[in-house]
């Protein structure tokens, strides 16, 4: 058996290879990457490294010959690029006869107001249309993405809080890695749609978690899209960025990431990693 994970030297995919390497022999994986040189440690462990770009169809029917169980780790770039990339990936996976596709997903993807959700709707009908067993892995917020509150709450910053009352199933990166290693490993995942989630958490349980994390007092403040837009953008974040962030916001009030699911615990086979495991680590504590 040959399992490939593409995006294998990013933040998710660094993850999901080194959790499959604690389960499985090197010489049993493999990774697509587009600079092959950032991969030589995993070459040096026994693991089969390839050349693939999403950007290049041609790369991939070579990246992905001779691969039974693939996962495409989903792209970052803006929604158009990444669904021609993602259909790229899938159409050289169907091409290759890749026996089974995993797809980093995201929650309620079928009915998500996000705009990022445009993208994952996109791939999980194209993977189905293939008729290759699949699973979708529908990630929720990666704890890793309120960084910046976090590191704001350090140095004594206010909690900027856009979202009301809304609930984001946060968990750790490494959880979701962990669990679409599961998969890859695994059997009987065959044709499921999972929903990986964390205990569903508003910002202010959320900012309560990092106070305790830090022995402090954080003061949550709430404010509308447009206080929000402007307090990004005097810390310094580019335009681009500040309306993608902001965007966000309307979609997460109408409870996008609002997901009460079991399937992350039972993939991972334990709880899922305490939320304070993440704020003691951007600390230093």
């Amino acid at each position: 058996m040959k399992i490939l994970v593409t995006g294998a030297t990013g933040q998710f995919g660094s993850h999901v290879i080194n959790s499959l390497l604690k389960k499985l022999p090197a010489e049993q994986l493999a990774v697509s990457v587009r600079t092959p040189e950032k991969a030589a440690h995993l070459q040096a462990q026994g693991v089969d490294v390839r050349y693939g770009d999403f950007d290049q169809p041609e790369t991939l029917d070579k990246a992905f010959a001779g691969v039974d169980r693939l996962l495409i780790v989903s792209a970052d770039a803006d929604n158009a690029t990444r669904i021609r990339q993602h259909q790229a990936a899938i159409d050289a996976a169907k091409k290759a006869g890749v026996g089974f596709i995993a797809y980093t997903s995201v929650a309620k993807a079928d009915k998500s107001t996000l705009s990022l959700a445009e993208v994952h709707r996109a791939a999980e009908k194209a993977i189905v249309a293939t008729g290759i067993p699949y699973s979708l892995l529908r990630n929720n917020w990666y704890a890793e993405n309120e960084a910046g509150s976090v590191q704001g709450a350090i140095h004594g910053a206010p909690w900027l809080n856009a979202t009301g009352t809304a609930r984001a199933g946060y968990a750790l990166r490494s959880d979701y890695a962990e669990a679409a290693a599961a998969v890859l490993a695994g059997e009987g995942h065959d044709n499921t749609v999972y929903e990986l989630s964390g205990k569903p958490r508003t910002q202010a349980e959320l900012a309560a978690i990092t106070g305790e994390a830090l022995g402090k007092e954080i003061n949550v403040v709430d404010v509308d899209d447009a206080a929000f837009a402007q307090a990004l953008t005097q810390a310094g974040l580019p335009d681009f960025v500040v309306a993608m962030i902001v965007d966000l916001q309307a979609p997460i009030r109408e409870g996008s990431l609002d997901v009460e699911s079991n399937d992350l615990e039972t993939l991972l086979g334990r709880p899922a990693a305490p939320l304070s495991a993440f704020v003691t680590a951007l600390s230093g504590r």
